[in-house]
Parts: structure tokens; sequence; C-alpha cells
């Protein structure tokens, strides 16, 4: 009795597939990387070399789809299944490539530096809501052509779990995939248990610049997990329909997967994106707008209908503090992205349109996704009857509190939050603090950061991953790159 939602007929799946593959027969996808061209042509799409642009023949792109994993796992770093990408499995992790940090005493937006980042991996590590870590924010005092390889190291020095991650250049990317290597034991390893997904952004509309190309095709060739994320923006680089904006995202990510999978056909990807709406009033891009998780949850529709994992950008808020209007936005979106059965949800801790990560709203995301599993694990029925047998012996008297069944089962028909979230009494909350919920977040972060203990690692792997990553670090100027 698992409760699901589903905007979109079979129907209405069919015709979106169906003008996507027009766009991109008809139409065309611009392909930036002269390399991804060549597959493409040498498969039989039709390439117009001045122009960059590729006309994908239907066959083709449905072939890509079916030669695609329907599932894969990520795996922490003690080799065990920690998520599983297919069917209606949910994980959550951080939203991504934050720059700036909320500072808790000013409640300004500043600018995000490493020790920011070790501090949420460390929150995530021993949050168990979390089901992987993100390279969740831009390190501001890291050389900027480092700078994602250098996010993925610290995650690699203070975190067992699997990593939601990505490159900003094809000059970083080998690095990135060494540096997994490393921790895996070697590129074969890596390829069989992966350790990591990749995410890679087509660019609305219709476009596949360069690196994003060429990004497909080294992931697939080192099978190391890719994510497309495509992102078109209803009313201003996509149609001011949900639906137009569907059959973008469609041709957008199909393109993709037709480039990853004729690098190497059966490499893991993932029907993946972050759609949002254009705001007409302000000219923004609404994360929290209920039209976004509505673009999320029906795009996912269509990747589940084509048997492939899905992920998606929900749980942020576009609010400037941990307020009201941030737990609206996130729990709400939290919700809609796992009763569509998302498999990976990013986006827990980010406001400001995914500009600024915060710690307490990283606790008080965790949760939401308490909250949010125990809606999708529905209704059960743990008893013979249905309610028959409580009633045996009561005698028109509310005392169930003291039955036997009540004391057993209680724990798996209820929830039991943390100390982030207040239930008790008013007299209590008198008696107390009088705390509110970003205050009670804030005694948790600090509690959870006092109790971190940096994993055990075998020391010959840091070593080599630190002495990888320090010559990377000098060589762009970057002075004592190894104090972490």
């Amino acid at each position: 009795m698992r409760p699901r939602i589903e905007l979109l007929s079979n129907s209405i799946i069919e015709r979106i597939l169906d003008e996507s593959f027009q766009l991109m027969s008809v139409h065309g996808i611009k392909v930036q990387s002269k390399h991804a061209r060549e597959l493409l042509g040498s498969s039989g799409a039709k390439v117009n070399e001045t122009e960059e642009v590729v006309r994908i023949p239907e066959h083709m792109a449905r072939r890509a789809i079916q030669s695609a994993p329907p599932s894969f796992y990520l795996y922490n770093r003690e080799g065990e299944k920690t998520v599983t990408y297919g069917e209606d499995n949910i994980h959550f992790d951080p939203g991504s490539s934050g720059i700036n940090i909320l500072d808790p005493q000013t409640f300004e937006h500043r600018s995000s530096k490493s020790q920011d980042l070790i501090d949420l991996i460390k929150i995530v590590e021993l949050t168990p809501e979390y089901d992987a870590q993100s390279t969740a924010v831009i390190c501001g005092d890291v050389p900027k052509e480092i700078g994602d390889l250098y996010r993925l190291y610290l995650v690699l020095l203070y975190s067992k779990k699997p990593v939601v991650t990505g490159a900003f250049s094809t000059k970083t990317s080998p690095h990135m995939y060494e540096m997994l290597s490393i921790v895996a034991g070697n590129s074969t390893k890596l390829a069989q248990k992966p350790i990591a997904v990749f995410d890679v952004c087509p660019t609305p509309p219709l476009i596949w610049s360069e690196f994003g190309a060429q990004n497909l095709i080294e992931l697939a060739e080192a099978q190391i997990p890719a994510q497309i994320v495509s992102m078109p923006l209803a009313g201003a680089t996509a149609p001011v329909t949900l639906l137009g904006s569907l059959v973008q995202h469609a041709a957008e990510t199909i393109s993709g997967i037709t480039i990853h999978q004729l690098a190497r056909a059966g490499s893991p990807i993932v029907w993946g994106g972050a759609p949002a709406i254009f705001d007409m009033k302000y000219g923004t891009t609404p994360m929290g707008a209920i039209e976004t998780a509505m673009l999320d949850a029906a795009y996912a529709q269509v990747g589940k209908y084509l048997n492939l994992p899905t992920h998606t950008y929900l749980g942020a808020s576009d609010a400037k503090l941990v307020d009201a209007q941030a737990g609206i936005e996130s729990g709400m979106g939290a919700l809609v992205g796992a009763l569509a059965g998302i498999n990976m949800i990013s986006g827990a801790g980010m406001l400001d349109f995914l500009a600024c990560q915060s710690l307490e709203k990283i606790v008080l995301d965790a949760e939401v996704i308490s909250m949010v599993r125990r809606m999708t694990a529905g209704i059960q029925q743990h008893t013979q009857t249905l309610g028959l047998e409580f009633f045996e012996d009561i005698n028109f008297k509310g005392e169930f509190l003291t039955q036997k069944t009540t004391r057993q089962l209680y724990k798996k028909e209820q929830w039991l939050p943390s100390e982030v979230i207040d239930r008790g009494s008013i007299r209590d909350w008198h008696q107390g603090q009088r705390a509110d919920a970003f205050s009670r977040a804030q005694d948790h972060v600090k509690s959870l950061l006092k109790e971190y203990e940096r994993p055990s690692f075998p020391p010959e792997q840091i070593i080599q991953l630190q002495s990888y990553v320090e010559t990377l670090a000098r060589d762009a100027g970057m002075q004592n790159p190894i104090d972490q």
C-alpha cells in the first residue's frame, strides 16, 4: 500500500517521447564536441559540421536507451551496496555546488571555504538519513582550476559514503577519476564497485557543449556512472508550458544517453535533471516552486517509463534564511520527489536558488527525510485483524496504552523525531530555553561536529591520494594544500 504520485498518463508520455524524437531527428541537437559528432555520424546520424548540428534518428536513440542498464549500485568505502539506482528506491544527498554558506550567527551569506565543506561532510557522515555525500559547496579559498577535484578530495578524506559529484572541465575530470581509482584500488575495481556518480549538464536549449559531451564519453569509457542533469527553464530557455519543457528535457537527456552509450554500451547512466520555471514577476529560477516539483515528478515518470534510473533536485528552498518558507518548500519538494519514486533526490540544505548551503538546514532537512520515508513506507498490516483484536477486554475504556501490542508495535507505526523537532508541551517549552527550530538545529550541529571521528582508511591509500592532490594543488599555486 505504498503511496505514489503520477502526473502523466501513458499516452501523454508517448507523445512527449514522440515529439522529443522529432526534435532530435528533424530540428537536431547542437553537439560542439567533434569526438561526439564523429561517434554519432559513424552510427548513422546526419551531421552538419559547419553548424555543429546532429540529427539523431529515432532508432539510434531507442537503441541507446535499450543498452543503458535499468539499475546499478553505488558502494561505500567498505565495499557495501549503499545506494540503489533503479525502480522506486529512494535516496537523498545534500544539494551541490553552492557558492555561499549561511552564517548562523550573522545570518549573512558569505563565500564558502574548505572548512565549511569539511563541516558539511562531517554532519552528513553522521546523519543516517543521507545515503550519499555531495561536493556540496565550492571552496572559495581554492584555485578555480582545481576547485572540483579538491572538493572531491575532501569528501574522500572525511567520509565513507558514496558521493554525488561533477567535474568543471575536461582538464580536471581525468584527475578526479584517478583519485577515485586510488581509493577503489584501481580503475577496474572502481568500475566494478563505483563509489561516485558524476553530474553532466547539457546547455538549454538542445546543446551539448564540448565539455559536456566529452565528459559523457570519458565517463562511459571509464564505466563511472553518469547522471544527466538537464535544466530547461520554463518560459526562458525552454517552452513556457510544463509539457513543452518536458519535451525539451527528454530530447536533451536522450541525446546525451545516445552519445554516452555509443562510447560504451552498457555503462551506467541516470535520467536526471534540475529544471525550474522562470518566475515572470522576479526574473528568478525558483527551485522551491510547486511547478518545479511537478516538472521533476513528471520527467522522472518519463524516465521510469523507459526503465531508467532517476535523479532530481528537490528539497531545496529559495528562502534566504532557514525560516517558514524554507520549511514549506523543502518539505513539499522532498515529499513530491519521494512519492514519484525518484532514486536520488539532491537539494537538502540549500537556500537562495541553490546558491547557499546551511548546516542547520541540513539537519532540519534530515527530519523532513525521515518523515518522507515514513510516508512512503505506507500503511502496513501488523496484526492478524485490522483492529478487532485491540478491542478484546477493553470494556469501553481508553486504555490501549497498557496493551502489550502497543508497546511492541508503536516504533513500527510511529516515526520518532530527534530533539531538533519540538513535540513537548507548552509548559516544557516555557521551562526550557524557549528555543525555535533553528536554535535547536544549531545545537544539533555543534553536537555532531564534536561527536565526529574521522573514518579509518588504509594509510597507504591516504598517502597516495594526498601526494597526488598535493602535486596538482601546488601546480595551481595553492600553498599548504594538505593541511586538512
